[in-house]
Protein backbone atom coordinates (compact mmCIF):
# COMPACT_ATOMS: atom_id res chain seq x y z
CA UNK A 1 0.00 0.00 0.00
CA UNK A 2 3.06 2.41 0.73
CA UNK A 3 4.50 1.85 -2.61
CA UNK A 4 0.85 2.99 -3.94
CA UNK A 5 1.13 5.72 -2.44
CA UNK A 6 4.76 7.14 -2.74
CA UNK A 7 4.03 6.40 -6.58
CA UNK A 8 0.48 8.60 -6.35
CA UNK A 9 2.34 11.37 -4.98
CA UNK A 10 5.29 11.20 -7.50
CA UNK A 11 2.79 11.53 -10.45
CA UNK A 12 0.92 14.10 -8.69
CA UNK A 13 3.99 15.78 -8.62
CA UNK A 14 5.28 15.24 -12.66
CA UNK A 15 1.39 16.46 -13.56
CA UNK A 16 2.44 19.43 -11.55
CA UNK A 17 5.50 20.27 -13.09
CA UNK A 18 4.22 19.43 -16.57
CA UNK A 19 1.42 21.75 -16.40
CA UNK A 20 3.91 24.38 -14.94
CA UNK A 21 6.65 23.54 -17.61
CA UNK A 22 4.04 23.26 -20.46
CA UNK A 23 2.68 27.24 -19.30
CA UNK A 24 5.82 28.26 -18.79
CA UNK A 25 6.68 27.58 -22.44
CA UNK A 26 3.88 29.21 -23.79
CA UNK A 27 3.09 25.44 -25.03
CA UNK A 28 -0.10 25.88 -23.89
CA UNK A 29 -2.48 28.53 -22.00
CA UNK A 30 -3.24 28.81 -18.27
CA UNK A 31 -6.43 28.98 -19.16
CA UNK A 32 -6.51 26.39 -20.69
CA UNK A 33 -8.63 22.79 -19.95
CA UNK A 34 -5.38 20.82 -20.29
CA UNK A 35 -3.46 23.18 -17.65
CA UNK A 36 -6.44 23.01 -15.04
CA UNK A 37 -7.26 19.03 -15.60
CA UNK A 38 -3.18 18.22 -14.91
CA UNK A 39 -3.54 20.93 -11.90
CA UNK A 40 -6.84 19.33 -10.22
CA UNK A 41 -4.84 15.82 -11.22
CA UNK A 42 -1.82 16.33 -9.68
CA UNK A 43 -3.26 18.21 -6.37
CA UNK A 44 -5.54 15.14 -6.03
CA UNK A 45 -2.73 12.48 -5.99
CA UNK A 46 -0.65 14.85 -4.14
CA UNK A 47 -3.91 15.05 -1.11
CA UNK A 48 -3.82 10.78 -1.38
CA UNK A 49 -0.07 11.10 -0.29
CA UNK A 50 0.13 13.67 1.56
CA UNK A 51 -3.44 12.60 3.68
CA UNK A 52 -1.76 9.31 3.83
CA UNK A 53 1.50 10.63 5.69
CA UNK A 54 -0.06 13.27 7.75
CA UNK A 55 1.04 16.37 5.65
CA UNK A 56 -1.95 18.00 6.73
CA UNK A 57 -0.65 21.66 5.37
CA UNK A 58 -0.13 19.57 2.02
CA UNK A 59 -3.37 18.58 2.21
CA UNK A 60 -4.47 22.03 2.75
CA UNK A 61 -3.15 23.67 -0.35
CA UNK A 62 -3.79 20.98 -2.68
CA UNK A 63 -7.28 21.36 -1.52
CA UNK A 64 -7.16 24.96 -2.07
CA UNK A 65 -5.60 24.15 -5.43
CA UNK A 66 -8.08 22.02 -6.57
CA UNK A 67 -10.46 24.74 -5.91
CA UNK A 68 -8.57 26.66 -8.27
CA UNK A 69 -8.70 24.31 -10.83
CA UNK A 70 -12.47 23.56 -10.59
CA UNK A 71 -13.42 27.22 -10.40
CA UNK A 72 -11.52 27.83 -13.66
CA UNK A 73 -12.73 24.45 -15.46
CA UNK A 74 -16.47 26.22 -14.66
CA UNK A 75 -15.85 29.83 -15.43
CA UNK A 76 -14.44 28.73 -18.98
CA UNK A 77 -17.32 26.72 -19.64
CA UNK A 78 -19.57 29.73 -18.90
CA UNK A 79 -17.42 31.86 -20.74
Amino acid sequence: MERLIDVAGWAGVVSLLAAYVLVSTKRIEGDSVLYQALNLVGAGLLIVNSFFYGAFPSVGINVVWIGIAVYALVRREKV
